[in-house]
């Protein structure tokens, strides 16, 4: 909306309460052709939504306003019926999810892998391809270790590798959590000199490494998948299901693959598609 001169603020409070009204009326539209995604930090904080999205609109006119959280707060989001649509990253989660029915239908999209990385000269001796061992050896030598201990889908991961090494509840004087996402866990073990473990996705457009390396990687364990879904309309009414199925849509087609599959860091591919329909 475009005034040519000011002489309108003269004219009263009812003149102006129309054209706030109309602003307003203007907001709303705009904000009708957008849709809220709750998500991993992951895909926030690796820079793929940032790649993404940008192709998402120009196929489909719709923004995507992302709540990039923990993979546990994202689903609990979606279950307030606070989003529209769902991309996380822990298969159990979000079927559980699903089969309460709070989200229509799961679609896998794409994967990549946990890594645990470390201090390069690597005092416990974790080097190799067994997590499992690798924790093993992280508990005996109480080396510190940061968990990001904020119910995501990669402290999920974390959680289910201590407690496949019997250690859930002995993982060392060393052990602590951040409670906080990937990149500032990232950023305490830089300075701390910690091992982490982390999606390949933030390792690889995390810039702040220290002495940080990857120690541990190709422990099929270490496969880690995403997921994405539509949240139940029946259960939630007010949210924009059509629209967010859009976003599925065209995440899982031919080309949202594609867009997937072309995101790359310093040469590496962080994410591979993998949509099943």
């Amino acid at each position: 909306m475009m005034f040519s001169s000011f002489s309108g603020w003269g004219r009263g409070a009812s003149w102006r309460a129309s054209v706030f009204a109309g602003v307003a009326l203007c907001v709303s539209a705009a904000g009708a052709q957008s849709i809220v995604m709750a998500s991993t930090t992951s895909t926030e904080q690796s820079g793929l939504f940032g790649h993404l999205l940008p192709e998402f609109k120009k196929a489909s006119g719709l923004d995507v306003k992302v709540v990039a959280v923990g993979t546990g707060q994202a689903i609990d989001m979606a279950r307030r019926g606070d989003a529209d649509v769902l991309f996380v990253h822990d298969q159990a989660a979000e079927e559980k999810f699903v089969a309460e029915g709070g989200g229509v239908k799961r679609f896998p999209v794409m994967y990549n892998d946990f890594v645990l990385v470390g201090p390069r000269g690597d005092p416990a001796v974790t080097r190799g391809k067994d997590i499992v061992q690798a924790l093993k050896k992280i508990s005996a030598a109480n080396a510190p270790f940061i968990s990001r201990g904020d119910k995501s889908g990669t402290h999920a991961a974390e959680l289910r590798y201590w407690s496949q090494a019997a250690l859930s509840s002995a993982k060392g004087a060393g052990y602590k959590e951040c409670g906080c996402g990937m990149g500032p866990a990232l950023n305490i073990g830089a300075s701390a000199g910690a091992y982490v473990l982390a999606d390949r996705g933030t390792w690889l457009s995390f810039k702040n490494r220290g002495d940080l390396v990857i120690l541990v990687e190709g422990d099929t364990r270490l496969f880690n998948q995403y997921g994405v879904m539509v949240v139940n309309p029946a259960k939630h009414p007010h949210v924009k299901a059509a629209n967010a199925q859009k976003f599925v849509d065209w995440v899982t087609s031919p080309d949202g693959q594609s867009a997937i599959a072309a995101y790359k860091m310093g040469g590496e591919q962080l994410f591979f598609p993998n949509a099943k329909k």
